[in-house]
């Protein structure tokens, strides 16, 4: 798995202190001055006042997930997303990703990929259009995709999916972009991770029992 941040809102931070100071000032938009952009940002978490993080967005570039992950990934609805076509793009040497809990049974997983892109190739050789072709691939078939997010959804994001609770690809995928995001915005992103990170569980009786604190950068290593 790749994660790389290719894009952002310039200066994401202020660009969000700026539209939240908007909302109380009788100054034009280009006169407005944030003297603080850290504790303004800091009061706008802890009143919950989110609506202003949606002025700054991030644009990931993710390769080598499999189709299961990116299933969840696009569920998350306020987002966009491109992703490699299986219509378009052949994928009789298609890669593929392996669960840890698979390792075990890794001979028998391997042969059935290789028979899967058998068939694959076959089909197509014999007239099956790709995009017909690609209903025997499995979950497993890795891609490659593009996301956009804003601030305030990507919180909604890391809180549901940095989760110890959360499958394991996917929380990998939150964990990266997490990463990617501190790096340019960690004010906008302090809080951001697991409700356990800032507060109490909100599995109820399905908790782990094991909250994360910082353990994304290696802090608390309990995953």
């Amino acid at each position: 798995m790749k994660v790389e941040l290719i894009e952002h809102t310039s200066n994401p931070e202020e660009t969000v202190a700026k539209a939240a100071r908007l909302c109380y000032s009788d100054k034009p938009t280009g006169d407005i001055e944030i003297k603080d952009v850290g504790k303004f940002v800091s009061k706008l978490a802890e009143l919950g006042h989110y609506s202003p993080f949606e002025h700054a967005s991030f644009t990931f570039a993710i390769d080598g997930i499999s189709r299961a992950c990116s299933h969840q990934l696009v569920r998350h609805r306020l987002a966009s997303f491109s992703q490699r076509s299986q219509r378009y793009v052949s994928e009789d040497s298609f890669d593929y990703i392996v669960p840890e809990s698979l390792i075990g049974c890794k001979d028998k997983y391997e042969k059935f990929m290789a028979y899967t892109a058998d068939l694959y190739k076959w089909f197509v050789l014999n007239g099956v259009p790709k995009e017909d072709a690609r209903y025997i691939l499995p979950n497993a078939t890795a891609t490659n995709i593009i996301v956009t997010m804003n601030a305030r959804s990507l919180l909604n994001f890391f809180k549901l999916r940095c989760c110890n609770r959360s499958q394991w690809e996917i929380r990998k995928l939150a964990d990266s972009m997490y990463k990617e995001c501190m790096k340019v915005a960690p004010l906008l992103f302090a809080n951001a991770g697991p409700a356990c990170v800032t507060g109490k569980c909100t599995e109820g009786k399905m908790t782990c029992g094991k909250p994360r604190i910082n353990d994304i950068f290696g802090v608390n290593d309990n995953v």
